[in-house]
């Protein structure tokens, strides 16, 4: 299995929209194989509890602009590691702290990266 039309345009959105607020290390992962309810899986990093907190509010405001619900949301209050999840797409907003001892890209590193540039330009067209 591959991330699918939808799951792509969704990153791309979440991807310009976490850029915007100034989101680092943007990473994505297609997770269609192991995990077959989730397409991609989009790492951003923030550089403090404030910035982390206003990469999720705008990927959430600019995801809902596109027609994708949220159907879950963790960690908004400590906004160290906020989980934004919209079906084929999650989203992990991490302060830079605890992206590096989590270490998601690890967890994964089976699975193949997504070129977030590719998927941006997709949607543009």
């Amino acid at each position: 299995m591959t991330a699918t039309p939808q799951g792509l345009d969704m990153l791309a959105v979440a991807a310009t929209a976490a850029q915007a607020k100034g989101g680092e290390e943007l990473v994505a992962l297609d997770v269609s194989e192991p995990l077959p309810l989730v397409d991609v899986f989009l790492v951003v990093s923030g550089r403090s509890e404030r910035n982390v907190a206003a990469i999720a509010d705008e990927i959430e405001d600019k995801m809902l602009e596109a027609g994708h619900k949220r159907l879950r949301r963790e960690g908004r209050q400590e906004a160290r590691w906020i989980l934004l999840d919209f079906g084929d797409l999650v989203v992990h907003v991490f302060h830079e702290q605890e992206r590096e001892f989590y270490g998601l890209e690890r967890l994964w590193k089976d699975c193949p990266a997504v070129p977030i540039a590719e998927a941006q330009t997709a949607s543009a067209g």
